[in-house]
């Protein structure tokens, strides 16, 4: 992989470290700015509504921007909303500071995906790709309980700070790191709007949604379930969502190689073994011993599911996959959203603490009906035969129904 890659998952680190550290800074949000923590809980929705409305609009609005300098715009972005949260007098300030944050999350991601798979062999795009979401994956690792523990003693503020000097750096190392990338032929927003709303990559967008929210279904949860139903202290909690984070890490690493083998193959596979995780997962809760086993199993299988989303989009939004990749970001986010909305509601309505894993179950299942009913559309329409061209430059047509990245 270049030494490149390495910027984009520094970028990577700083964005995934302040997305998820908001969750376990609650409490002391809450008790500075003088707010309930359901209150305080909507800065983690600003963030997920900056994340859905940024990556359509900062995209679109960069189509013609040359790819190295977007990147460095909205890491820019992302540095000074995590300043003026840190800066942020009151509550209402802080909202608009977690928005901003939130703002080129999903952009940079579509970019930076992009910009990945141009600088590898064809044969190794997926694992590029992959290889940026490992900074990702780390924060959940390192980042976010380093974050969480710095806010919990020297207060919150103090997190965004060293989460802006993280974005300083990334910065740095996307100036230094990434090349001059060769003269692009840019899309315009109308073709990326076009590629956007062909249906393969629509169906993809779908799919990621329901797919996705069968995993936050059961992690916005997860810390209830360890202590109350598993037995694990409160104190625990916080490896055990690092355990979630390794868990991740090793999904990334695996779906790289399976992805740029057979792209459709490792999305239904990885869905399936999804549902089969979520329905067991209320039985391993049960058992301290299993319980971790179950955490870890499912942060690698829900994130086996993301880079083959990724490169589905890419692949088939063709020559304008820009707009495309950074949209299955706010496919994530929606499927963040509704995921915990629908986890919660089961909760709420008295199923138990183990019944989002359930309802994730059912999500799951409708994610895979979805992608298999796109595969087949796929294989019956002439395009579906058709090479793909996608980052600027033909390649293999799929064969199978996906096999051939």
């Amino acid at each position: 992989m270049p030494l490149a890659i390495l910027a984009l998952a520094v970028s990577a680190f700083g964005i995934g470290t302040t997305e998820f550290v908001m969750m376990g800074l609650l409490p002391n949000v809450a008790n500075d700015l003088g707010t309930s923590v359901p209150t305080a809980g909507y800065l983690v929705s600003a963030y997920a509504l900056g994340v859905v409305v940024g990556a359509p609009l900062l995209t679109a609005l960069g189509s013609r921007i040359p790819r190295k300098r977007m990147l460095l715009l909205l890491m820019g972005l992302f540095t000074v909303g995590n300043l003026a949260s840190a800066v942020a007098p009151g509550y209402a300030t802080l909202l608009a500071g977690r928005f901003l944050a939130g703002l080129p999350h999903g952009a940079f991601f579509g970019v930076g995906a992009v910009v990945a798979s141009r600088m590898v062999a064809e044969d190794r795009r997926a694992r590029a790709v992959a290889a940026m979401f490992l900074g990702l994956t780390i924060a959940n690792i390192v980042g976010v309980p380093a974050a969480t523990a710095l806010g919990q003693h020297l207060g919150w503020r103090a997190t965004f700070l060293v989460v802006s000097v993280v974005g300083l750096l990334a910065l740095a190392s996307l100036a230094l790191l990434i090349p001059r990338l060769p003269e692009e032929e840019h899309a315009g927003v109308g073709s990326e709007i076009r590629a956007l709303r062909e249906p393969q990559v629509l169906l993809g967008l779908l799919t990621a949604v329901f797919g996705f929210a069968g995993v936050f279904a059961v992690y916005s949860y997860l810390a209830s379930m360890m202590t109350e139903v598993t037995g694990f202290a409160d104190s625990t909690v916080t490896w055990l969502l690092a355990l979630f984070g390794i868990g991740m890490t090793l999904g990334a690493l695996v779906a790289g190689p399976l992805t740029d083998r057979a792209l459709r193959p490792t999305l239904y596979g990885s869905l399936s073994v999804l549902a089969v995780v979520l329905v067991l997962f209320p039985h391993a809760v049960h058992s301290k011993a299993a319980a971790p086993v179950a955490v870890l199993v499912l942060g690698a299988v829900g994130f086996l599911t993301t880079t083959p989303l990724q490169m589905l989009v890419m692949n088939k939004a063709r020559r304008a996959p820009t707009l495309a990749s950074a949209s299955n970001h706010s496919a994530f986010n929606l499927a963040n959203a509704g995921g915990a909305w629908l986890g919660g509601a089961a909760i709420a309505a008295g199923w138990g603490w183990t019944s989002p894993a359930l309802v994730g179950a059912v999500l799951a299942v409708a994610g895979l009906g979805i992608a298999v009913t796109a595969g087949v559309l796929d294989r019956r329409s002439p395009q579906g035969a058709s090479p793909v061209v996608a980052a600027g430059g033909p390649r293999r047509s799929e064969v199978s129904g996906g096999v051939g990245m």
